[in-house]
């Protein structure tokens, strides 16, 4: 009998992703363990979001994907890219609503659900956002949006694609913040696709390098060396 180790959150055996007979991921394996920021690194078409959408059951795959939950087991997700349509008519505040409460958001936020939102947005450093239009936002503070939402109620694991690719430095210093904070605060696990090399040094636990398959794992100061397995020191390609 297998004996699960129970500081494992989530292990990968063997997973592959096809598309029209191709193999966008062939035979990935990784484990993610409690408590850690890991980030997922790798070159442009590497596999990393498909990957991810595989956890997340957005697309078939084969091989084994196994969670080892303590509590609810919520995952939280924060996308790379987030469309936003220019003519709808919604705020900040009904955007996170929609998920918060049972009446449409057409017809007003209950008084505990903008109590909620308030609270929320300001944890975010979006005091008085509520009311702003979604898509009058910058992308800094979309991301911070989209990050608000995900952590609300807080996820066991967090899964955060790209979170800071196309932000102004600041923007990407703030969001590499909250990510610490919310492993140290929260007790939040963070597996996160990044092809900022630099970031992932200072803030991961344990990196993957992905190109369609596991190349290295290990811990930063092991697997991010200048070169190593086509993976250049600074920023590479995202997926």
């Amino acid at each position: 009998m297998r004996v699960v180790d129970p500081a494992l959150l989530l292990e990968l055996r063997d997973v592959s992703v096809w598309r029209d007979g191709h193999a966008l991921v062939a035979g990935a394996s990784l484990e993610v363990m409690r408590g850690s920021v890991h980030v997922l690194a790798g070159p442009n078409g590497a596999g990393k979001s498909t990957l991810l959408a595989a956890m997340l059951g957005m697309v078939p795959f084969d091989g084994s994907i196994q969670f080892q939950w303590s509590g609810a087991g919520r995952i939280g997700f924060v996308p790379q890219r987030f469309h936003v349509d220019r003519t709808l008519p919604l705020s900040v505040g009904e955007f996170l609503a929609i998920q918060r409460q049972r009446r449409p958001v057409c017809l007003g936020l209950s008084r505990a659900v903008r109590g909620r939102l308030d609270t929320l947005l300001a944890g975010v450093g979006l005091d008085g956002f509520a009311r702003r239009a979604l898509s009058s936002l910058s992308g800094g503070e979309l991301q911070r949006v989209l990050l608000a939402n995900a952590i609300d109620p807080v996820p066991e694991l967090l899964l955060l694609d790209e979170p800071a690719s196309g932000l102004d430095e600041q923007a990407a210093d703030w969001f590499e913040t909250a990510v610490q904070e919310l492993r140290r605060r929260g007790g939040v696990t963070v597996l996160m696709v990044s092809h900022d090399l630099g970031q992932a040094r200072r803030i991961a636990d344990h990196v993957t390098v992905l190109d369609r398959t596991v190349r290295r794992s290990g811990a930063p100061s092991a697997v991010l060396r200048d070169g190593s397995d086509g993976v250049p020191d600074g920023r590479i390609g995202a997926s």
